[in-house]
């Protein structure tokens, strides 16, 4: 090689590394740009809750060590390696002063996996620790795993349980939708390393949506449940159920009632299920749910609450009609549009309560409220009559009520 080929070829290496170190560069900032953004509150709000302007977790917020091969020799042009589509449906715990979100992550390749992001503050500032959990696997392998709902639990330890998603066995060798979806169990002390329990058991064909009360209940281990036929039908499963399990470790469930009926015409005609853990209150466990209708564009997820009772958690004394959130403006797009999801709430010690909830399985918001807001939501707003002319009557009630009120005002 002579020399002026020698001195090409340096420029062109330094060409590169510039290149590489410009994007880099650019990426970078962008990203800080985006993690460090302040977030808005929406005024003035519903009532019981305040909007955010922002996402606080979206397929953006992934560490770039995540996506990119740092090594300039490896990865001359700085390109993503490893994609990310989607961060959604997280569990959400306050711990140790941090509010703490276990995210489901969506790589390009669609499988999901966790991972765990934090910030001093509840609305803004979230940021993903280095490393993604590397769930420990059962015998039989999961395929995807996703949507863990955590509780610290009156037995010490932090549960998550999950989706975990394998191939239907019984499936033609050309069926690669058909799946078959049971609830993993995971346990931790520090969200950094977890021990997987065996799945859960239960007298259902498949479940999701299942969740662990943090109390003991006649001193067995309770469970929310959501039994199902198949995979995305729940056929002729009722809706929210509830189980008791004598131990953890290998919790099995023998049988199964329903707490909170699907019904025709409603918000959860289709399908329901328990978000998080429900939160435990002066005057009952208070839960967030969400409830599935068919319309003539797919089927829509809204998100809805009730209170059960304290000492008996499985009997609901209060059932407020119609949503308390459902999808609005860009939460209506996603890559599975008009659905809004919940399996993650914090409360701190003043009793604020967020609800971190992902809109269109794409990106994470959070709403801010407190218990006694919601308390006075579900305590105070009647119950779906389930007829129109029983809900306009209803509705003329509350007419005639402020009518009056506001004539015996007006007359002061």
């Amino acid at each position: 090689m002579n020399m002026q080929q020698q001195q090409a070829n340096a420029q062109a290496a330094t060409g590169d590394k510039t290149r590489f170190e410009q994007r880099k560069r650019q990426v970078t900032e962008r990203y800080e740009e985006l993690v460090n953004r302040p977030n808005e509150k929406i005024e003035p709000g519903s009532g019981v809750y305040d909007r955010y302007a922002y996402p606080v977790l979206t397929a953006a917020h992934a560490p770039l060590i995540w996506k990119y091969d740092f090594n300039p020799e490896t990865n001359p042009y700085f390109s993503e390696r490893l994609g990310v589509g989607g961060a959604f449906n997280p569990g959400a715990i306050f711990l140790n002063g941090k509010y703490v979100l276990v995210a489901r992550v969506e790589g390009a390749d669609r499988k999901s996996f966790f991972a765990v992001a934090e910030s001093d503050r509840p609305t803004e500032g979230f940021r993903f620790r280095d490393r993604p959990i590397l769930m420990p696997e059962t015998e039989d392998p999961d395929i995807n795993v996703y949507d863990m709902r955590l509780v610290q639990h009156e037995d010490g330890w932090i549960y998550g349980l999950f989706c975990t998603e394998r191939r239907d066995p019984s499936a033609a060798p050309s069926d690669l939708s058909s799946a078959v979806a049971q609830c993993g169990i995971a346990r931790t002390r520090d969200l950094e390393t977890w021990e997987r329990l065996a799945d859960l058991k239960t007298p259902s064909a498949q479940q999701r949506n299942v969740v662990l009360h943090p109390e003991f209940v006649d001193g067995k281990y309770a469970f929310y449940t959501r039994p199902q036929d198949g995979f995305i039908d729940a056929g002729s499963g009722g809706g929210i159920g509830w189980g008791l399990s004598d131990t953890i470790e290998n919790a099995s469930i023998d049988r199964e009632i329903i707490i909170d009926e699907r019904a025709y015409h409603t918000i959860k005609e289709v399908k329901n299920g328990q978000g998080p853990a429900p939160i435990k209150t002066e005057r009952g466990w208070l839960h967030i749910a969400h409830g599935v209708r068919g319309t003539a564009a797919g089927l829509r997820y809204v998100l809805y609450a009730f209170l059960s009772d304290l000492q008996e958690p499985w009997k609901v004394t209060h059932r407020p009609g119609g949503h308390l959130l459902a999808p609005e403006g860009e939460e209506r797009v996603g890559d599975v549009s008009n659905v809004l999801f919940c399996n993650g709430v914090t409360v701190n010690e003043e009793g604020q309560v967020h609800i971190y909830y992902a809109s269109s399985d794409t990106r994470i918001h959070v709403a801010e409220t407190d218990v006694d807001r919601l308390l006075d939501y579900v305590t105070n707003t009647p119950e779906d009559p389930l007829r129109s002319h029983a809900c306009v009557q209803q509705r003329l009630d509350l007419v005639e009520r402020n009518l009056a009120y506001l004539a015996s005002v007006s007359a002061q």
